[in-house]
């Protein structure tokens, strides 16, 4: 079963192979999202789907609509496990 917290933290990974620590720091910023980086963690704060979809915005507004791409792409097999309707929308 794929935890909301597996989400986030495959996102942060992979623009951070992409754009190099920036990812972790930009992932600070987004409301909500508790970030734990020594142990590859994260917690949230509020609506988990919300979360995730400011996460993706977050990096959308630095790097435009391929970083989007890279957001669904980094996470495709773990949303394919989920209901539809569990899915946050920018990830669909």
């Amino acid at each position: 079963m794929v935890t909301f917290s597996q989400i986030p933290i495959r996102i942060i990974k992979e623009q951070e192979l992409i754009i190099g620590p920036l990812a972790w720091d930009e992932a600070g910023k987004v409301n909500g999202l508790v970030i734990d980086q020594s142990h590859n963690s994260v917690s949230f704060a509020g609506d988990q789907k919300e979360i995730i979809n400011r996460l993706v915005a977050q990096y959308e507004r630095l790097f435009g609509r391929a970083s989007h791409e890279v957001c669904k792409e980094a996470v495709q097999d773990l949303i394919a496990e989920m209901p539809p309707e569990e899915i946050p929308d920018s990830l669909k």
